[in-house]
C-alpha cells in the first residue's frame, strides 16, 4: 500500500527479558501494513539477545552493544529510521492492538501536528491493569508546567524530530518531556482520545526505583526554559505556575521514592507559588502527611492513587 506512510518504531533494551518478547510481539502484531521495526539492545547479558534473534527476520535491523543509555540507543535506532511517522516504545512497555493505525489516521486528520498522543494504561509486572492515565490537549504552555503525556502513546513526524533535534543524551529521567518541549516549538501537538499503550511499572523501572532522582532533571528543565528566548514570553507570564507544576512533578515523584516528608516540602512550594496547581494533587498531599503520622496501613490505598494522572 504505498499511499500509506511508513511507520518506524524504535525499542531500546537492556536487560529486560522478562517483558522484552511481549514488547516485541505488540509492535509486530500490530495491524498497520507499513511497519519498520528497530531495536537497539545495549549489551544485555540475561538472554534479552536470544529474544531478539527469535525475531530477527522480522525486524529492520537490530544490534547488541554498548551505549552510553536510553537516549544513545534511541537517537542510534532514529536516525537509522526510514519513516516518515517514528516513536520509540521501551522493552517494558506494549502497544495496544490498533495503536499504530489510530496514530497515522490522526496525522492524516491534523497534518500541521508534529506530535499525536493517546492515553496509557498503567500495568504492573504481571501484565494486571492498575490504572488508565488521561492527558488532554496540554499545548506548549502545559508542557512547560509539567503537563506530562505518556511517551508509549506518543508519535512524532520525523521532519518535526529532526527539527527540533534528536534526544539530548543528558538527561536520563525527563528526555522524553525535554524533547516534547523542543518540538512543540516547532509545530503543534494533538490529543488523541483513546488508549494506544500499556505502561509497565515494576520494582526496577525507573519511575519506581530511582524516583527520587527526577528532581534535579526537573530544575534543569525549568533554567532551560527560563534561557530560551523562544520561550521567554510564555515563561514570564506563566512562571509561578510553571514553577509550581515543577515543585508538584518533584513531590509526586519523592512520594514514589518514599520520601513523604520531602514530598510535603515540595507541594508546600506548589501551593505558595499557585495553589491550584499543587492542588490536583491532594490525594497525594493527604497520603503523605498521614504516612508521617505512621498509618502505613493506607499504603495500599495510595498505590492505588498513585496511578493517577500526573
Amino acid at each position: 500500500m504505498p499511499n500509506l506512510p511508513l511507520v518506524s518504531i524504535v525499542t531500546p533494551s537492556f536487560n529486560q527479558a522478562p517483558f522484552l518478547e511481549q514488547t516485541i510481539r505488540s509492535v509486530l502484531e500490530q495491524d498497520y501494513p507499513r511497519l519498520e521495526y528497530i531495536i537497539v539492545d545495549g549489551g544485555s547479558t540475561d538472554g534479552s539477545v536470544d529474544i531478539i534473534k527469535k525475531y530477527a527476520d522480522r525486524l529492520a535491523w537490530w544490534v547488541s552493544e554498548k551505549d552510553s543509555g536510553q537516549a544513545e540507543a534511541i537517537n542510534k535506532g532514529l536516525r537509522r529510521a526510514r519513516g516518515g511517522i517514528v516513536a520509540w516504545l521501551n522493552s517494558d512497555d506494549i502497544y495496544l492492538p490498533g495503536a499504530v493505525t489510530a496514530a497515522v489516521k490522526a496525522f492524516a486528520q491534523n497534518p500541521q501536528a508534529g506530535l499525536v498522543y493517546g492515553d496509557v494504561l498503567a500495568m504492573d509486572e504481571t501484565g494486571r491493569a492498575l490504572n488508565l492515565l488521561r492527558y488532554g490537549n496540554w499545548g506548549l504552555a502545559g508542557l512547560m508546567e509539567f503537563r506530562i503525556i505518556g511517551q508509549p502513546s506518543v508519535f512524532m513526524q520525523r521532519r518535526v524530530l529532526e527539527q527540533a533535534g534528536f534526544l539530548d543524551p543528558s538527561y536520563h529521567f525527563l528526555l522524553d518531556h525535554q524533547l516534547w518541549l523542543r518540538m512543540a516549538q516547532v509545530a503543534g501537538m494533538h490529543y488523541l482520545t483513546g488508549t494506544l499503550s500499556a505502561a509497565r511499572f515494576h520494582a526496577a523501572s525507573k519511575n519506581v526505583a530511582r524516583a527520587a532522582e527526577f528532581g534535579n532533571e526537573i530544575c534543569r528543565i525549568v533554567e532551560w526554559m527560563r534561557t530560551q528566548l523562544s520561550l521567554a514570553l510564555v515563561f514570564t507570564q506563566n512562571e509561578p505556575r510553571i514553577r509550581a507544576g515543577a515543585a508538584r512533578l518533584d513531590a509526586f515523584y519523592l512520594l514514589d521514592g518514599g520520601q513523604p516528608s520531602a514530598a510535603l516540602r515540595a507541594y508546600g512550594r506548589a501551593l505558595r507559588l499557585h495553589p491550584q496547581t499543587a492542588l490536583r494533587d491532594w490525594k497525594r498531599i493527604l497520603f503523605a502527611a498521614l504516612s508521617l503520622l505512621g498509618l502505613g496501613r493506607l499504603g495500599s490505598l495510595y498505590r492505588r492513587l498513585r496511578r493517577k494522572n500526573t
